[in-house]
């Protein structure tokens, strides 16, 4: 997992604000999958994203402090779907959808941030802190599975990127 991590780093460093969020989006399916292989991709997806990421994307708002739900595991879940097999931001297709239509990404502003505006189902996320946040996410979750051998089996299983300059060999 390390090695993604450093990979989304690696891109958001570079302004490469399209290998960040391909790669970031994959990160609550391989967790599911490590954790709970057995189930569907949605499920556990969703599941794995509600745990470890909607609460940071869940705020208490207007003078009656409502909880609102910014980004669920369902939405997030489209948004993987319509950007990896359509490149889209729009959502409304996806039939795992919730409450969202649309999502705005934008690069860091110069000096500011502006991140996670809602504007009736349109959701404006800045790139680079949307990443960061599912990478914080996997850092909780590796942190909760560090004493699981089964988990941890599968995980030594990912596909590797082996270097020449460190001594690969068959």
């Amino acid at each position: 997992m390390k090695q993604l991590i450093d990979s989304i780093h690696l891109a958001l460093a570079n302004k490469n604000w399209y290998a960040a969020i391909t790669i970031t989006l994959i990160l609550p399916d391989i967790c599911g999958k490590l954790e709970r292989p057995s189930e569907k991709s949605e499920t556990r997806y969703v599941d794995w994203f509600n745990r470890y990421i909607q609460p940071k994307y869940t705020a208490q708002i207007g003078a009656q402090h409502q909880t609102h739900v910014f980004l669920s595991g369902n939405d997030c879940y489209a948004l993987r779907c319509a950007y990896l097999h359509e490149g889209s931001d729009d959502i409304v297709e996806q039939k795992a959808r919730k409450a969202l239509e649309r999502f705005v990404f934008v690069s860091p502003p110069l000096g500011s941030i502006i991140h996670c505006n809602q504007s009736g189902n349109k959701l404006q996320l800045q790139v680079d802190i949307f990443c960061k946040d599912l990478c914080e996410g996997v850092e909780r979750w590796l942190s909760d599975i560090k004493n699981d051998a089964t988990i941890l089996n599968r995980m030594n299983r990912l596909l590797t990127i082996y270097s020449f300059e460190k001594g690969f060999s068959f």
